[in-house]
Order: C-alpha cells, then structure tokens, then sequence
C-alpha cells in the first residue's frame, strides 16, 4: 500500500517537473509589454506553422541599414479566426507591422496589429495580453 502511495507520489512529482516548462513556453517574459513599435517592412518569410505563426521580414533603420525582424503570432487555428490564412503574406509584400519588442533589444517581437499593402487590417496580440479584434 505503501508502496503505490509513493510511485504515485513519485510521478505526480515527475509529470509536474516536465511540464511546468510547456506553460512558462506561452509567456510573454521575454517582451516589453510596455511598448510597441510600429515598422514599415518587407515581408521575407511567412511561417504558417505550430506551436506559432513567425513572420520574417525587412526594415531600413534611421542609418539606412536593413535590419532583420522576426515576429510571432498565435496557431494558426487561432489566428484564422482573426482573417490571418497562409497566404495572408509572401516575400516581396509590403507593410506595417506593429510589434510588442523584445526586452533585449534584439529586433524580435509578438505583432499587435498588420496593415498590408491593400490596407487590409489583421489583428494580433493586444498590449493586455489578449487577441486584438480585426476592424
């Protein structure tokens, strides 16, 4: 009895330890939530993909320097209810992009909101940490 009090015990313990990490994953830690930056790109690579959509993409910065930008989304299945599809994007469009930026300084960021060429809105993160709504 005492024994398959323990085991259990036991791997409560060990299922606890492993997946702790999976929900510190979905946190938003590594970005100032604080802050928003709002860039004019060019879309690189649209990742339409698990566990989150990435967007790569081009920016010239004051100095005429091209910066590489990465920025994540939600799944796609949650994003498809906010208009977002896999052909939302390809290399060569132009936008603007409205990220929550990374802590580091590195241009990395979680998008609030993307306005493409055409003037199509898609939503994304709000600042509180929810979906944005598409207007």
């Amino acid at each position: 009895m005492k024994g398959k009090f323990l085991m259990r015990v036991a791997l409560g313990i060990g299922v606890s330890i492993f997946s702790l990490p999976l929900f510190a994953h979905h946190g938003n830690a590594a970005y100032d939530m604080g802050k928003s930056v709002t860039l004019k790109g060019t879309v690189t690579q649209w990742v339409w993909a698990f566990p989150h959509c990435m967007l790569q993409f081009e920016v010239t910065d004051d100095r005429g320097q091209v910066v590489q930008w990465i920025a994540e989304t939600e799944n796609p299945s949650s994003m498809i209810h906010f208009g977002w599809t896999r052909q939302s994007m390809k290399p060569g469009d132009q936008i603007t992009v409205t990220v929550v930026p990374g802590k580091n300084g590195k241009p990395i960021g979680r998008i609030i909101e993307l306005v493409l060429s055409n003037g199509k809105k898609l939503g994304g993160l709000n600042i509180g940490g929810t979906q944005s709504s598409n207007p």
